[in-house]
């Protein structure tokens, strides 16, 4: 697999939105093209794609904000997962965090998506103690 930036096409656009639904990340509330075009203006380097035989397998979009990283929509094509590629990605968007400055990343999982949360806690991630708030500012809708 080749992890490389997201590169901003209708049709890598489409390959990385039907990876999301396919792994159950999307929501009817959030638009996942709105996603990607607000990412594409913010840190675009950091939304990062793992590509195999000329197809989006995998994706991570990541942030820093000079405090904390942030990791979201960490997928993995369901017929590949449990093969490493998961944890390359997520070992490159560290190594990109850490090449920033980044003291610390943060993904949020929810808890019922027990797979993910065995992944992470392999790949050395531990529960943080923080309660999230959330507040939408721009529907999506």
């Amino acid at each position: 697999m080749l992890i490389r930036p997201f590169q901003h096409t209708d049709d890598e656009t489409e390959q990385v939105v039907a990876l999301w639904e396919a792994c159950g990340l999307t929501r009817p509330w959030n638009d996942p093209r709105k996603d990607i075009a607000r990412k594409m203006t913010v840190q675009p380097e950091l939304f990062l794609v793992g590509e195999q035989d000329s197809r989006v397998v995998a994706t991570a979009m990541a942030g820093y904000d000079g405090h904390r990283g942030w990791v979201y929509y960490v997928a993995v094509d369901p017929r590949l997962q449990g093969g490493g590629h998961g944890a390359r990605l997520m070992a490159e968007v560290e190594r990109l965090l850490v090449e920033l400055g980044c003291p610390k990343m943060i993904v949020q999982v929810r808890p019922t998506n027990e797979r993910a949360v065995g992944f992470y806690e392999r790949i050395g991630f531990e529960p943080n103690e923080a309660l999230e708030f959330a507040k939408r500012l721009i529907p999506d809708d």
